[in-house]
């Protein structure tokens, strides 16, 4: 026997709590009857369906991929550009989609996954997951203005600062930066230097909720290991 909300969950519909929402509001069918107790448990062969929809469970995957430039981070483009789902048609015969996204000309760390909750988990900004990014300048960041960044800047969509910034490396090369910070929001690395005047001409994210790029090159995905899913899931 399996919770209803796990099934729901690990079909890759939703989340947990997403779940229970959809169990308690009468949308979930289990045999053709209305289940709309919490905690309801089923058998793995019940037929389950919401709004019409059967559902089925997969067997969860998790890819990590580094990104490449030229991509873009959707499942179908109506424009037929290069996606990254091309990048990882191979990896697993699960249909897995893209945790978050990094735009067209970013490059560095990206997840797939098929577990709903998850992926859920680690998009929601109540997380504040930690992420590194490498970032090259158009002209040197002086530190008066690295001092104002790390202060805060104001976005058209609100204040952010940073975690953390510094020049990468021993500092000689000031166009090179390192900046961590959790925010999710659109564009967010290229917007915050762009409010002081500097262009980001390469943006490659290192790290992500605790993955790193060691040993996977550019444009190369690989399967987390049992252990990095189990550190998403206790995140």
């Amino acid at each position: 026997m399996i919770r209803l909300n796990k099934f729901i969950a690990n079909s890759g519909v939703c989340s947990r709590r997403e779940a229970d929402n959809l169990i308690q509001t009468g949308a979930v069918q289990v045999n053709g009857e209305i289940v709309a107790e919490l905690g309801a448990r089923i058998n793995p062969t019940d037929k389950v369906q919401i709004g019409g929809q059967t559902l089925t469970t997969e067997k969860t995957q998790y890819v990590l991929l580094n990104k490449p430039k030229g991509f873009i981070t959707t499942t179908d483009d109506p424009l037929e550009r290069k996606t990254v789902m091309a990048l990882i048609e191979n990896a697993c015969k699960e249909r897995v989609y893209p945790v978050g996204r990094l735009d067209r000309n970013t490059t560095g760390l990206l997840l797939f996954t098929n577990d709903g909750e998850i992926a859920k988990k680690l998009t929601h900004p109540r997380h504040e997951l930690k992420k590194i990014y490498h970032v090259y300048l158009d002209k040197p960041l002086t530190k008066s203005d690295m001092i104002k960044i790390s202060e805060g800047v104001h976005l058209e969509d609100g204040f952010i600062k940073p975690d953390n910034i510094s020049y990468v490396g021993s500092g000689v090369d000031k166009h090179d930066i390192g900046i961590e910070l959790h925010s999710g929001k659109n564009r967010v690395v290229r917007r915050i230097f762009e409010t002081l005047d500097y262009k980001v001409e390469k943006l490659d994210r290192v790290f992500f909720a605790g993955l790193t790029k060691k040993d996977l090159p550019r444009g190369k995905w690989r399967l987390l290991t049992k252990e990095e899913i189990n550190f998403l899931k206790m995140l």
